[in-house]
């Protein structure tokens, strides 16, 4: 393994490498050309073009009063943002009401996704919830069971934590070979928000939970009835019941008015429009109540409870929608990282496939259960890259190649995908999705 030594402080103008020198002789001719060109162009009238609102031009914007307060009273991206925006697949499920959208990993910054820009899972739409109407049921083995209207449930104390939501299902496409082409769609059942609401575990308190009891049936609102069941150490750690994402008001699509959000664990434990939470000592699924995700092992067998999202990794610039599109010189390679398991500890980043790693810099804050964003710098002279990343989380968990992963889960599975991804970057500046063992 090798590693970058980056230095500190400031380079003299003698020491610093041809492509820092080239770009600031670039950027200085741009400003000889720009002064030059002022003092032609004073009291003409610029032609309509793109180019007549560059330097040393006044942008045809300037010149105008623009839109007033509350043009738009809930406030809109720009529509030059306007191909930011969730997709999905069309041929992966037979309709919209029982499917998926995928998170634009490619065009966000930092590590909070936008509200309007969260993946969606459905498994009988969204429904129209009236949050006058919607009630909170607690039951089962509990001394006082109650039915908690919104206003009631915001009475309680409240806390905020950022964590990240991650289908088990992200990148199952790829478990036999590199299929999607892009970001979004290889990992874009991601999405990471700050999370508003009361510990399941003050609910729990306020109920009194019977000794024997060691699981709860949590149930959604919606037309499926969508329930999973939740063992009573994860509710009683950091589970939220939550009622605000990002500052505002669940989305619909999130869940609004209230859903269950277990940090690092299966999307699909997140219970969506919750309704009730039924506290029992076994898990529903052996009532046949409710079911669970497994993962199909080589030899037929498949493991259950597999709760926690395993230490994972992806670049997001460059990718397929993020191509080296200026030709040769220095760029900034960035991605994330995320593990159910609690913190990043460190991010490494190879153009070799593998070959060799540098230690990436984090480039945001570092929490536990929550997008790392990470990044190197590249000066690239235009030779093909494989580009990959791998992530190491606190407990020393290394995130694994495909070969290592294939050698204990087979082929077979569809969940919990964590391998090494690897982009390769052509001469071209394009990019692709490929597999490396």
């Amino acid at each position: 393994m090798t590693h970058d030594k980056q230095k500190s402080g400031q380079v003299p103008d003698n020491e610093m490498s041809g492509s820092t020198v080239a770009r600031r002789k670039v950027l200085l001719g741009g400003l000889g050309l720009m002064g030059g060109a002022a003092a032609g162009v004073l009291g003409m009238t610029p032609a309509v073009s793109a180019a007549s609102n560059l330097p040393p031009n006044i942008p045809e914007w300037t010149r105008v009063l623009g839109s007033g307060v509350l043009t738009n009273p809930y406030g809109q991206p720009s529509p030059f943002e306007s191909n930011v925006q969730r997709r999905t697949v069309d041929w992966l499920t037979p309709d919209r009401v029982a499917s998926i959208s995928f998170t634009p990993l490619a065009d966000l910054k930092g590590i909070i996704t936008p509200s309007g820009l969260v993946f969606e899972r459905y498994h009988a739409g969204i429904p129209e919830v009236d949050p006058h109407q919607h009630r909170l049921m607690i039951h089962g083995m509990v001394d006082r069971p109650i039915s908690l209207t919104m206003s009631d449930l915001m009475r309680f104390p409240s806390t905020s934590r950022i964590a990240f939501l991650e289908c088990p299902a992200n990148g199952g496409m790829e478990w036999r070979g590199a299929q999607m082409d892009g970001v979004q769609f290889t990992h874009g059942m991601l999405a990471c928000c700050e999370w508003t609401g009361v510990l399941l575990s003050t609910l729990l308190a306020e109920v009194g939970v019977a000794k024997q009891a060691s699981w709860i049936l949590a149930e959604g609102a919606d037309g499926a009835h969508m329930s999973r069941s939740i063992p009573m150490e994860k509710a009683m750690d950091d589970a939220l019941i939550v009622y605000a994402q990002n500052g505002e008001a669940l989305r619909p699509e999130q869940g609004y008015p209230v859903r269950l959000i277990n940090p690092g664990w299966e999307g699909n434990t997140c219970v969506k429009w919750l309704r009730r939470l039924e506290v029992g000592d076994q898990p529903w699924y052996q009532r046949e109540e409710t079911s669970k995700y497994t993962d199909l092992m080589p030899d037929g067998n498949a493991r259950e409870f597999t709760f926690v999202q395993e230490c994972n990794s992806v670049i997001t610039s460059p990718a397929p929608e993020k191509p080296l599109k200026h030709g040769k010189g220095k760029y900034w390679v960035e991605g994330l990282a995320w593990s159910g398991r609690g913190r990043i500890k460190h991010v490494d980043v190879s153009y070799d496939g593998g070959v060799t790693f540098r230690e990436a810099k984090i480039t945001s804050i570092v929490l536990p259960r929550a997008l790392t964003r990470f990044g190197i710098e590249l000066d690239w002279d235009g030779s093909p890259m494989l580009l990959q990343s791998r992530a190491v989380d606190e407990t020393g968990y290394v995130q694994p190649t495909y070969q290592q992963l294939r050698d204990v889960r087979g082929t077979n599975s569809i969940y919990h995908k964590n391998a090494i991804h690897t982009w390769k970057v052509f001469p071209t500046g394009e990019v692709a999705n490929v597999q490396l063992s």
